[in-house]
């Protein structure tokens, strides 16, 4: 089985947004990597957002459309992933990290996932997961 990477919102709609500024950056790395890509479920609602901010409400439909094509899957969000969210925010409240990176990072503790494919690398930068020194953030 290939590598696990954990998908964050801003390289999701990077994918999906042929306007956005990584969006050739984003499609090249997920020609060549061969990596197992989780996107967790709370990173949906904020692409989606997104989406109709910067295309419009029809947007939606095509990008779950393509979205639901591909070899991505989805991950849920647990309760205990919601402990340690709440530990995160507290621990880490001058940075006021977003709740979908805070999920992220608990779920790369709990799945034992070292890489995070993100354009926003504020917050993973600034995180130190238990399980690891830090994320690895690609591309």
């Amino acid at each position: 089985m290939p590598n696990q990477v954990l998908i964050d919102t801003s390289f999701v709609f990077a994918l999906y947004n042929l306007d956005d500024r990584y969006h050739s950056e984003a499609v090249k790395f997920a020609a060549k990597n061969k990596l197992q890509a989780l996107v967790p479920d709370v990173v949906l609602p904020e692409v989606t957002f997104l989406i109709v901010r910067d295309i419009g409400y029809q947007g939606i439909g095509t990008f779950l459309k393509e979205f639901i094509q591909t070899d991505i899957q989805l991950e849920a969000i647990t309760m205990l992933d919601l402990e340690r969210v709440a530990e995160i925010t507290q621990r880490y409240s001058s940075s006021k990290f977003d709740l979908a990176d805070c999920c992220i990072m608990a779920l790369s503790e709990r799945l034992n996932i070292t890489q995070v494919c993100t354009f926003d690398r504020r917050d993973f930068s600034i995180f130190r997961p238990k399980h690891c020194s830090y994320l690895e953030l690609l591309p």
